[in-house]
């Protein structure tokens, strides 16, 4: 599958390392690549080791990402994901599959961080509204990275959701999941992307477990009763 992941963090990097490492053609897409570039020389974030790493991801604009990709992973800070989407431009986004693993955080003032968009709108339904050719399917952002790329390193069983509008969309982003080893019955299907205001918030959740844990090496599972014989 020809994926872009857009985004040059944390997030994104683990991401298109994994993906590539599966077999999947991918694209890293950033704003400015020659930006990205010079870090490797200030290395704050051992973007050295990173490039080296992945010497044979191609590192491309915003723009040439989209281009490249039938599905596109957006790993950028939330603040900015509008912005990336914009620079791809509405012709290279028709039709694509939108995996939206963002939050739109403000980190400002340190963890826990507050969230920007809350209550009656999202992040997810905010690109939907921006770009309505594309089928955003909203996933993965209820996790640390490690976590979403490996599941098992958790012991026991574990959720990931996925909201969107388009039920086919929700099926490509399935198979990539079962691809990073996400169980099927471990995927559960929320509906429409309005159910990314309820996802996105539960970030507020995670960053509590976290403060009292000490590690983000943690996920949630749903406990359903058992259905009993009539």
């Amino acid at each position: 599958m020809k994926i872009s992941v857009l985004g040059t963090g944390m997030v994104g990097r683990a991401l298109a390392a994994r993906l590539h490492e599966l077999g999947h053609d991918v694209a890293i897409g950033t704003r400015d690549v020659a930006a990205t570039l010079t870090r490797i020389t200030q290395d704050p974030e051992r973007t050295r080791e990173w490039r080296e790493a992945t010497a044979d991801i191609p590192l491309l604009s915003f723009r040439d990402a989209g281009l490249h990709a039938e599905v596109i992973l957006n790993a950028t800070a939330g603040a900015h994901s509008l912005a990336a989407f914009d620079a791809i431009g509405d012709d290279a986004l028709a039709g694509k599959v939108v995996l939206d693993l963002a939050i739109p955080l403000d980190l400002s003032r340190g963890l826990p961080p507050e969230l920007t968009i809350v209550g009656d709108d999202s992040l997810g339904e905010r690109i939907q509204r921006a770009h309505p050719q594309t089928r955003v399917v909203k996933s993965l952002h209820t996790m640390y990275y490690e976590v979403m790329i490996d599941p098992g390193r958790l012991s026991g069983s574990h959720v990931v959701f996925v909201g969107g509008e388009d039920a086919s969309a929700k099926a490509v982003v399935t198979e990539l999941l079962q691809d990073l080893g996400w169980p099927a019955d471990s995927v559960i299907d929320l509906g429409g992307i309005i159910s990314a205001r309820a996802t996105e918030m539960y970030s507020r959740l995670f960053f509590a477990l976290y403060a009292q844990l000490e590690t983000f090496d943690f996920n949630i599972q749903v406990v359903r009763a058992a259905v009993q014989d009539s």
